[in-house]
């Protein structure tokens, strides 16, 4: 998803082509060669029917949903973290810590989610914190239902904007990685109208990625877009039995987000009143 707190940096939950395989590395590619790549991998993309999209409505059956998430392309184990290294357009370095907490909420539409803590800091301070709320559906594809996010300076609290939960105020769940990925596919990410219209399409599932964590074969490659700023777009590279690895920033700016590890840690990490993490 296209990030929620582009004020402070320029991101998930937000990839380049060409029609052979090739190896994405750690250096971005001039944003004229992603252009031209993205029309070719989309040309003749079969619909995608069975996707949310815009802010069209979609009937969810809270018995179809589990908060155990163990879609290949990004697994969601409790105590799983992924540390991301983050370079905003203005060569700022960031720190991303992404955890899955051993909580679940039952969101205002009555599905049950897995809740996971995106905490970004800078030179040790946090700057945003977010509970982002999950949960897959029994083909296996994983749902966006909302999130609870602040952004701070200088230790206090300036913004909760962003935030939004699917059945309030008319916002609505979308997907945020589909069951079985296909070339194509085009899906809503997340819709709370004027605050978060975040849209997603499948370019690739074989793609090849190496970032600071590893080299991955077979990943899954999508381009991430917002209604709400038409001039943004990223690529995102998904690693089968990892998760996210790759992020890079296409368009309306020249960020990225790389992988550095992943590791677990105790049972309640994470759980603390945004600002506090751990």
């Amino acid at each position: 998803m296209v990030d929620k707190g582009a004020a402070l940096r320029s991101r998930e939950s937000r990839p380049l082509m060409s029609t052979i395989h090739r190896r994405v590395t750690a250096i971005l590619v001039p944003c004229a060669t992603c252009a031209v790549a993205l029309s070719a991998c989309t040309a003749g993309a079969p619909a995608s029917t069975s996707l949310p999209q815009s802010d069209d409505p979609f009937v969810l059956d809270p018995a179809d949903f589990t908060t155990e998430i163990d879609n290949p392309y990004w697994p969601m184990e409790p105590g799983t973290r992924w540390t991301y290294r983050e370079l905003d357009p203005d060569g700022a370095e960031l720190s991303v810590d992404v955890t899955v907490t051993s909580e679940t909420k039952t969101i205002a539409n009555g599905v049950d989610a897995r809740v996971v803590r995106d905490t970004v800091r800078q030179d040790g301070e946090i700057v945003e914190d977010t509970f982002d709320w999950y949960a897959q559906d029994a083909a296996g594809a994983i749902w966006y239902l909302g999130e609870d996010t602040a952004e701070f300076e200088d230790g206090e609290l300036v913004s909760q904007g962003g935030s939004f939960e699917a059945g309030i105020d008319g916002a609505l769940a979308g997907i945020a990685v589909p069951a079985d990925p296909e070339p194509g596919m085009e899906y809503r990410q997340e819709y709370a109208a004027g605050e978060a219209e975040d849209n997603g399409a499948v370019l690739s599932v074989d793609e090849l990625v190496e970032v600071p964590y590893g080299f991955f074969e077979g990943a899954l490659l999508t381009r991430d877009t917002n209604a709400l700023e038409p001039d943004v777009a990223e690529l995102k590279l998904y690693a089968p039995g990892v998760g996210p690895v790759l992020t890079l920033d296409i368009s309306g700016g020249s960020g990225r987000e790389e992988l550095i590890d992943v590791t677990t840690v105790p049972a309640g990490t994470g759980t603390g009143p945004l600002g506090s993490p751990d």
